[in-house]
């Protein structure tokens, strides 16, 4: 079964130096429908103002992956982490028993745009940690790359969660697939372009709940760029 939600049925603010969308409930926005899907709690799609940000802030309790799409974010942390986050990169922030960080646009006079990603974690209390890796292009160029594991393995970000995160570039009518086992789910997320997931058209800012299916299917129609959560029950 998949269940499509759409990108204009989502959460959406605009305060200027910041305009998000919420997939699912976030802030001011809730939704008792879309609270989350299986322990991915947050994706927030976010586009900075040069020179703005999030000021200081706190989180407990929760892995935080943040992904770029355009432009660069500076990070600082609680942890004594600083660091410019780009395209390609793939930032794991696990905050634990509490860490507080800050989020700027790096930039004097681009936006940066970007998908902050809350995954719920499987132990509570732990050590806060970082991690940042960078994923060249063309290793997930019409293929699914692992960027975000419960291991670490094959080079990707550490979460603690039996959760992994894909990520793949589509060209145009290229092909690519994957195999879920029995008792998992995957949220899609279109972060870019437009694709086919088994035959559904799927557009920028697009997600699709999935569950009883053991093959996904993934097509493209305009270059695309695309996340896949493989989630436990």
């Amino acid at each position: 079964m998949i269940t499509i939600r759409k990108a204009n049925e989502r959460g959406h603010f605009d305060f200027g130096w910041l305009n998000t969308y919420h997939t699912f409930s976030f802030g001011d926005y809730h939704d008792p429908k879309h609270m989350g899907f299986r322990c991915l709690r947050v994706i927030n799609d976010d586009k900075v103002q040069p020179g703005e940000g999030f000021p200081t802030h706190g989180h407990r309790d929760m892995e935080i992956v943040t992904y770029i799409l355009d432009g660069a974010l500076e990070h600082k942390d609680s942890m004594q982490n600083g660091s410019v986050i780009k395209p390609g990169d793939v930032q794991r922030m696990s905050a634990g028993r509490g860490v507080r960080h800050s989020e700027f646009n790096a930039s004097k006079d681009k936006e940066v745009h970007l998908l902050q990603i809350w995954i719920l974690p499987k132990t509570l209390g732990t050590d806060p940690g970082y991690e940042q890796k960078f994923f060249k292009r063309e290793e997930k160029t019409d293929t699914l790359l692992l960027v975000a594991s419960p291991d670490g393995r094959q080079g990707s970000v550490t979460v603690h969660q039996d959760t992994s995160i894909y990520s793949a570039i589509l060209s145009p009518k290229a092909e690519t697939s994957y195999e879920l086992r029995k008792g998992r789910g995957a949220w899609i997320q279109v972060a870019k372009g437009e694709l086919t997931l088994n035959g559904h058209t799927l557009k920028a800012g697009d997600g699709a709940a999935v569950e009883d299916e053991k093959i996904l299917k993934f097509k493209g129609i305009h270059e695309s760029e695309i996340l896949v959560f493989d989630l436990p029950e």
